[in-house]
């Protein structure tokens, strides 16, 4: 575990909001994610990518991904052609091989008790049926997705929905993630950050710091009562 916030003791201790990312944090969907964008490949006539190139891509909404695989020669049709192929497969296919990281429901348990919901650019349907299907729906108050506003991460529109929704301050709203794109929408947002060291897009946060970075998040719930627990510096 890393902090990266030094100008108090207890830089999180107000936090009482908890907003997460889904693929790369909760959910270890990359299998299922690129064996649906190969799939989508071979029915427009293109070669496999390997699947770590597949990984580099995710986080941006499933458009920008297929955009990515079929690559900057492509049309706009095309892109338009194997998005559809794309979401059609990988909705029969979303829940073949993703399941939970580890210590992702013992941490969900630690933190019961304290607002949560999830902020993803993955289409909202989708998401909720993966949490459904893992039994991890009922964790979250609210479930937005990539399609749930006009913009998705980094622009900060759904987490300012959300502190509404949660009635709370930027001061204290944690969003939790795996890449730059949430360590960006957090600071555009003016709310925290933590990573996680195991997503899908923790090789980039080495140029996008979090302010706190755990193992597992367990490390979580942990970190959080022992700064509320801490007296604040005046």
């Amino acid at each position: 575990m890393q902090i990266n916030s030094n100008s108090d003791a207890a830089p999180f201790a107000d936090v009482r909001v908890l907003i997460f990312d889904l693929d790369g944090t909760l959910i270890d969907s990359g299998v299922d994610l690129a064996l649906s964008v190969n799939t989508t490949l071979k029915e427009m006539g293109r070669q496999a990518l390997p699947h770590d190139r597949i990984f580099s891509y995710v986080g941006q909404g499933a458009a920008r991904l297929i955009e990515q695989a079929l690559g900057s020669g492509s049309t706009p049709d095309e892109c338009e052609q194997g998005l559809a192929f794309f979401l059609s497969y990988y909705r029969q296919h979303m829940l073949d091989n993703t399941v939970t990281y580890p210590g992702v429901r013992e941490g969900l348990a630690a933190l019961e008790g304290m607002p949560m919901a999830v902020l993803t650019n993955k289409p909202v349907r989708f998401s909720r049926q993966i949490l459904e299907g893992l039994g991890l729906a009922s964790c979250f108050r609210y479930i937005y997705g990539g399609n749930s506003f006009e913009t998705k991460k980094p622009n900060p529109s759904g987490m300012g929905v959300l502190m509404r929704d949660f009635g709370a301050a930027p001061a204290q709203v944690m969003l939790v993630g795996d890449s730059e794109i949430d360590v960006q929408t957090a600071r555009n947002a003016g709310t925290w950050c933590c990573c996680v060291s195991y997503g899908l897009g923790s090789a980039r946060l080495a140029d996008f710091p979090p302010d706190l970075m755990v193992d597992s998040l367990t490390e979580l719930a942990e970190q959080l009562d022992r700064q509320a627990s801490q007296p604040r510096r005046r």
